[in-house]
């Protein structure tokens, strides 16, 4: 958009300068030549009275003093009509031609420009073009996610080697409840590059939901040989956490999840990580008070339904364009009144795809919170200059709707130009 209104403006300046510079050059040759002019006419008028003066001494009309006098005076003559023709003449008769009809042109050139523009140019399209058409247009959550999956096994036909492409499928398989197919892709991850931690928690949570949220002796097995060869992986230690979460072991759930952020990983989000402490202390505090059940588990909802779980994927077509050292800013902000952000975390690429949790405690800090919000408006953007202002080359996804309470899937789809 910039460089197309430089170029308006470069073709209104030499429009300007066609106008001006041929009456600036005029005005400077009438001057010049007017002044030529009357020192030619001075020097002719010199030259005859000077023969004629020249002709009577040699008739001796005159004599020598009276010819040196006379010749004296006609020379003083001559320069004083030099100088006067130098310091008054040119000011005096040569009159400037007026500026009025290069004015006039100046304006009709911009007006008659600017009208042709409004009426058949396309200027309201310049916007609409640079901004991409977004794929996802009037499709709900589970389509959105359904033809991510379509992109993405079409993308593994053609590249059947790419160990990443195929980690990326089984949370894709997870995320639309195609559990079978989750842990499959993630078997293929493993017959890629071997068995690591990483791979093997997303594996054990696919089956672990695939048991309808409860843990088998096969889940477990799976469990303690991931911890084994990592004891601080945070895919393990979420579902640890989340499973003595609901068998009501709190202790264990809160050493599972401190565990995480002790280990200084850059690669998950801290903010829901805390949330889920805060609400797993709170849950234990209401039993050793004595706290009804249903009271405690009044407060543990009414925590819940004042957040936004997100999880946050790429899509396969800008895939190879993230790098794990970029990182991922999401924030959500009001539908209504001032776009101010409520909320905002960050994390880093290579956790992709992952889920975050926005509320209170991951607010801004001003008077607007989270909590206070019926719907936000979800964006995340994969920067790679570490500033959460887009800017060309980094990607971005949006949710233009979300309830609070609520979950959704964000994809990075867009790539900022």
């Amino acid at each position: 958009m910039t460089t197309f209104w430089i170029f308006i403006a470069l073709v209104m300046l030499v429009g300007l300068m066609l106008i001006w510079i041929p009456h600036f050059r005029q005005q400077k040759l009438l001057k010049t030549e007017e002044a030529g002019v009357r020192k030619q006419t001075n020097l002719e008028l010199f030259n005859e009275r000077l023969a004629t003066l020249e002709k009577e001494l040699s008739e001796e009309l005159l004599d020598q003093a009276e010819f040196d006098a006379l010749k004296k005076e006609l020379e003083i003559s001559l320069l004083q009509d030099i100088k006067q023709a130098s310091d008054d003449s040119l000011v005096n008769q040569i009159k400037p031609k007026t500026i009025l009809w290069p004015s006039i042109m100046s304006v009709c050139l911009i007006v008659i420009s600017g009208y042709l523009y409004q009426h058949l140019g396309a200027f309201e399209n310049i916007e609409t073009a640079q901004q991409p058409a977004n794929p996802h247009a009037g499709m709900d959550t589970a389509q959105i996610m359904m033809q991510r999956v379509q992109m993405m096994e079409a993308q593994i036909k053609a590249e059947p080697e790419n160990s990443q492409l195929w980690f990326s499928l089984g949370h894709a398989y997870v995320s639309a409840n195609q559990y079978d197919k989750g842990i499959a892709a993630f078997d293929k991850v493993i017959e890629l590059v071997g068995k690591h931690a990483e791979l093997l928690g997303p594996k054990a949570t696919a089956m672990y939901y695939k048991a309808g949220q409860q843990m088998t002796p096969q889940i477990q097995a799976i469990i303690d040989e991931s911890l084994a060869m990592d004891a601080q992986d945070p895919s393990t230690l979420l579902l640890v956490g989340m499973d003595a979460f609901f068998t009501a072991d709190y202790k264990k759930a809160i050493a599972s999840w401190q565990t995480i952020l002790d280990s200084d990983r850059a690669d998950v989000d801290r903010a829901a990580i805390m949330n889920a402490i805060e609400t797993a202390n709170l849950r234990m505090q209401s039993e050793t008070a004595g706290m009804p059940n249903d009271e405690a588990h009044k407060q543990v909802k009414a925590s819940a339904t004042k957040s936004v779980n997100v999880t946050i994927s790429i899509s396969a077509e800008l895939a190879a364009k993230a790098s794990p050292e970029d990182t991922i800013f999401i924030f959500a902000r009001a539908t209504e009144g001032p776009k101010v952000p409520l909320a905002a975390t960050k994390v880093s690429a290579k956790s992709l795809p992952i889920t975050v949790t926005l509320d209170d405690s991951s607010g801004m800090g001003g008077d607007k919170k989270l909590s206070d919000a019926t719907n936000v408006e979800v964006i995340a953007v994969l920067s790679k200059h570490g500033n959460i202002k887009p800017q060309a080359g980094d990607l971005q996804g949006k949710i233009s709707t979300v309830a609070v309470g609520d979950t959704a899937n964000l994809v990075l789809d867009t790539q900022v130009q």
